[in-house]
C-alpha cells in the first residue's frame, strides 16, 4: 500500500515526475479552500506561491490530483479544483451537480484564489462547468480549454464511462478497487491507474473502501436544454476557445467538431494521439506541452 493519503497527500509527486521522464524538483504545492455562502467549503490544490496563471477543472468522479503530472510538466502557477461532492470539497445538500450549479461555487473560488488566471482548462464535465462559468463570471474566464467535451456529449458516447462509474457502491479491498479500474483503463500503466485510485478513495469505519464523490445522479448533466445553453455560451463568449481532443475517445464526434467550428470558426481544435477521453493521464505531457502555448 501507498502512504496514507490523508496525512501525506502529495508523497507520490515524485512517481509522476519519474514517470514523465523529467528530474525531480520539489514543487511548492498545498491545498487551499475558500468558503461558500452555505457554510460549505470548497477545496483546491495550488502549485507554486506567484498569483495563478491557469484553473484546472476535472471530470465527474474525478478530483483535483488527477491534473498533477500535467501541472508538474506545465510547471506554472496553478489552481486544480476539487468540484463540489469530489474530492476534498464538500457535498452539496441538495445533490445537484449540473455545470451551472457548480460554476456558482467554482465562481467563488476563482475570484477568490486566481482572480488573474490566463487560461480556465476543464475537462469532460469540469468542461461543460466552464462554459457554464464563463457566462456567470466572463471576466475570469479569459482562455477557454476544454478537453474532450463539447455540449455534443451523449450517454452514448460516453456509455463506457457511465458504466465504470455505476459500478459497485464499496469494495473489500484497495487492491478491488485497483483491479476494476485496470480493467477499464487497460491501456494507461498500472502504476499510473494505482495513484489515480490512491488520490481518489478512502476506507470507511466498517473497513470497506469507497470512492472519494458523491454517487450523485447524473442523468441531469446530460439534460439537453442545459447542453444547447452551453452551445449558446460557446458562441457568444469572445474570449479564445480551445478543444482538445484524444484520439481513442469516443465523447467527441466529428459532427461536435463541426458544431463548434461552426459556432466559433476561431476555435483551435488538436487532436491527442492515443489518448482517451481522459487526456490528462493517459498523455500528461502532450497536453503540458500544448497548453505551454499559452504562454
Amino acid at each position: 500500500m501507498p502512504p496514507d493519503p490523508e496525512t501525506d497527500e502529495f508523497a507520490l509527486l515524485p512517481e509522476h515526475a519519474a514517470e514523465l521522464g523529467l528530474p525531480w524538483r520539489a514543487p511548492t504545492v498545498a491545498r487551499a479552500e475558500v468558503g461558500l455562502a452555505d457554510g460549505r467549503r470548497l477545496r483546491a490544490i495550488r502549485w507554486g506561491t506567484d498569483p495563478v496563471e491557469v484553473v484546472f477543472l476535472h471530470g465527474g468522479a474525478q478530483n483535483a490530483h488527477t491534473w498533477d503530472s500535467v501541472a508538474y510538466a506545465l510547471d506554472r502557477p496553478a489552481l486544480a479544483v476539487d468540484l463540489p461532492g469530489h474530492g476534498r470539497s464538500d457535498w452539496r445538500a441538495d445533490r445537484r451537480y449540473t455545470p451551472e450549479t457548480m460554476a456558482e461555487d467554482v465562481a467563488a473560488a476563482v475570484a477568490d484564489l486566481a482572480p488573474e488566471a490566463r487560461a480556465v482548462v476543464g475537462m469532460s464535465l469540469g468542461g461543460l462547468t466552464a462554459v457554464a462559468l464563463s457566462r456567470l463570471a466572463p471576466e475570469l474566464v479569459r482562455h477557454l480549454v476544454l478537453v474532450d467535451i463539447t455540449p455534443g456529449v451523449t450517454g452514448e458516447k460516453a456509455a463506457s464511462i457511465a458504466a465504470f462509474v455505476a459500478g459497485p457502491e464499496s469494495f473489500a479491498s484497495f487492491e478491488e478497487m485497483v483491479e476494476r479500474t485496470v480493467a477499464y483503463h487497460p491501456h494507461r500503466s498500472v502504476a499510473s491507474l494505482r495513484r489515480g485510485v490512491w488520490y481518489n478513495a478512502r476506507r470507511r469505519s466498517d473497513g470497506r473502501w469507497v470512492w472519494r464523490y458523491d454517487r450523485f445522479e447524473r442523468s441531469g448533466v446530460l439534460d439537453r436544454e442545459l447542453l444547447e445553453r452551453c452551445w449558446d455560451q460557446i458562441g457568444a463568449h469572445p474570449a479564445p476557445l480551445w478543444l482538445v481532443r484524444g484520439g481513442r475517445s469516443p465523447v467527441v464526434s466529428d459532427d461536435d467538431v463541426a458544431e463548434l467550428r461552426r459556432r466559433r470558426p476561431d476555435a483551435r481544435v488538436e487532436v491527442v494521439p492515443g489518448a482517451g477521453h481522459s487526456v490528462q493521464g493517459d498523455a500528461p505531457a502532450a497536453l503540458a506541452a500544448l497548453l505551454g502555448e499559452l504562454w
